[in-house]
């Protein structure tokens, strides 16, 4: 179920980042944001109450909440059209924690390196939304919707890919090596090219997404 869930992850995240470079309306996003939002509260607690007490079944489930409520949150303030503050702040705690899931796949627990790389990347976007929302660092605004976009892909739809056709444990240490070198030459090479100055840096209500139109605008 986990897998499955981890599609739609990879689905919503590329759609939330084509809202903040301007291409979907921010309204249009908002019923994919709740729906991958339920399925991320509802597997998880699936999860938890068949796990017989399996420490790491949980210790896994509690991670599905933050993205559950990251979507629940962000397609609610997207219809209502509420400030990003919230989100941005909450956005902050989640990527502390997401850094203490990476450590958790790196250092043996579930022994597993190519999410201990995927855990990094989500902290880092995580982090993205707390500046752009909770700090209003709106020069971001495009790059961290580029981010967003293809983390969809490289963190969502391609491992969950692998996991469902079996093929994930023979190729994680690679695909960690190679994700690691991807996002380092990615982001980096992306930042100086999408970082805005002034006004022009939030896409307008109608193209779509402003930081507040994730409050007002929009994940990972």
């Amino acid at each position: 179920m986990g897998s499955v869930g981890l599609l739609y992850v990879g689905a919503i995240l590329f759609l939330n980042g084509c809202m903040l470079l301007g291409w979907v309306d921010a309204k249009a996003a908002a019923p994919l944001n709740l729906f991958v939002g339920a399925l991320q509260v509802v597997t998880p607690t699936y999860l938890i109450f068949t796990a017989n007490g399996d420490q790491n079944a949980i210790l896994f489930a509690s991670g599905l909440y933050l993205f559950g409520f990251t979507y629940l949150y962000v397609g609610i303030n997207l219809l209502a059209g509420l400030d990003g503050t919230g989100l941005g702040y909450y956005s902050g705690f989640v990527a502390v924690c997401a850094v203490a899931f990476s450590c958790l796949n790196f250092f043996g627990r579930f022994d597993d390196n190519g999410f201990g790389v995927i855990w990094l990347y989500w902290a880092y976007l995580w982090a993205l939304f707390f500046v752009v929302l909770g700090l209003k660092k709106e020069s971001l605004t495009r790059y961290t919707g580029a981010v967003t976009a293809i983390q969809g892909w490289v963190t969502g739809a391609i491992p969950a890919a692998l996991l469902l056709t079996g093929n994930w444990a023979d190729n994680k240490n690679w695909y960690a090596v190679v994700l690691a070198v991807f996002g380092v030459i990615a982001f980096a090479g992306l930042y100086p090219r999408l970082r805005t100055v002034g006004p022009s840096a939030i896409p307008s209500q109608q193209q779509s997404s402003a930081p507040d139109s994730v409050g007002s605008s929009r994940q990972g």
